[in-house]
């Protein structure tokens, strides 16, 4: 080879191996730096747990039911139903006409009775006429004492007969009042059996009315939390759709089941319920108690278990696990795990691990 072209070639060669090295050494260089760059850290609000003053409680559930229902009926028999003027769901006012019965025999009957009760009348007139008459000439002769002492019975007798008659018209004008089926309490229409044409019986159910549309709780508790419940206790509803109402105790049943060894707990409550639905709630029953709360979003639920994150004063998250007490206002109860001095994250809890770095964007108070 040409020694000329020799030395072109290993130039050439020593301008690759220090071109390589360059490389190698920018890439170790970038490395490094990246290896330099601290670890992103979670931006987290700490809060500290509060003391608090809460009332004692009871968790409980039931059904929510009627206060009371009243049954309208047909007090007549035998009557055909000719209009009806109310259906399910209506709010009805007490003495409102619901339906009416057909009435054309029966008002036969009293105009009947009222003839009856004039012609007794009629008749009471001339035996009182032929009595008074016979107690004025009684013991004078003109008449036989036989005779005067009919003549005052027949008066009696024609007396008696008024009164009957008096009586049955009185008592057929009641059945023609029972053709008109009216709301006996202000309430709401929860069925109807009454139907068109219907020929009633006497005593069959034609309405059913929530009375006066109020509602109850009935939640079922057990021999020791009954003992602890007093009347006028207030209560705190959950209902199905997660709408919040607020009640109060009406009465607590005074003894148990003897099949199931629980008794009800009735619960006033204000409209914003409907009969039928099975809810959960919480009872006040006894004095407020010292109890330390955190939000709470502070605590995280994982594997079945509760958390809470303490921020250390070098701002790494530590892990505790925490027993939870009773829900209020947002609040949990924390009952072990956490000290009133210790700072935890109020947000972000979810994301955290055991050790992770973190910065202070908030401390709440």
């Amino acid at each position: 080879m040409n020694p000329r072209n020799r030395i072109r070639l290993i130039g050439g060669a020593v301008i690759v191996v220090i071109a390589l090295g360059l490389i190698g050494a920018s890439r170790s260089g970038t490395q490094v730096s990246q290896n330099a760059l601290p670890k992103a850290v979670l931006s987290v609000t700490t809060v500290k747990p509060q003391q608090l003053r809460w009332p004692v409680t009871l968790t409980a559930s039931g059904s929510i039911v009627a206060w009371q229902e009243a049954i309208i009926g047909a007090e007549t028999g035998g009557l055909r139903i000719t209009a009806l003027y109310a259906d399910v769901g209506a709010t009805v006012r007490r003495g409102q006409l619901l339906a009416e019965l057909a009435s054309d025999a029966v008002q036969a009957d009293v105009r009947r009775y009222e003839a009856a009760v004039a012609s007794a009348k009629a008749s009471l007139v001339s035996a009182k006429a032929n009595a008074d008459r016979a107690r004025i000439v009684k013991g004078s002769g003109a008449i036989s004492d036989q005779q005067v002492t009919e003549y005052l019975a027949a008066e009696q007798t024609a007396q008696a007969a008024v009164d009957l008659a008096e009586a049955q018209l009185a008592a057929q004008k009641v059945t023609l009042s029972q053709t008109r089926i009216v709301a006996i309490d202000d309430g709401v229409v929860i069925s109807r059996s009454a139907l068109l044409g219907q020929v009633v019986s006497s005593g069959s159910e034609l309405y059913r009315v929530q009375r006066q549309g109020r509602l109850e709780w009935q939640a079922e508790v057990d021999a020791k939390q009954l003992g602890k419940i007093k009347t006028g206790a207030n209560v705190a509803l959950t209902l199905p759709s997660g709408k919040a109402l607020q009640g109060t105790v009406r009465l607590a049943a005074p003894t148990l089941s003897t099949s199931t060894g629980r008794a009800n707990v009735f619960v006033t409550l204000p409209a914003g319920a409907t009969a039928g639905m099975f809810a959960s709630g919480i009872i006040e029953a006894g004095q407020q108690q010292s109890v330390l709360a955190v939000p709470e979003a502070t605590v995280v639920l994982r594997d079945g278990l509760s958390y809470v994150y303490e921020i250390s004063a070098d701002k790494k998250a530590i892990r505790h696990k925490v027993g939870i007490g009773q829900h209020r206002d947002g609040l949990v109860e924390i009952t072990d795990g956490v000290s009133a001095g210790m700072r935890l994250a109020a947000s972000g809890g979810a994301f955290l691990a055991d050790g992770d770095q973190v910065s202070v964007a908030k401390e709440v108070q």
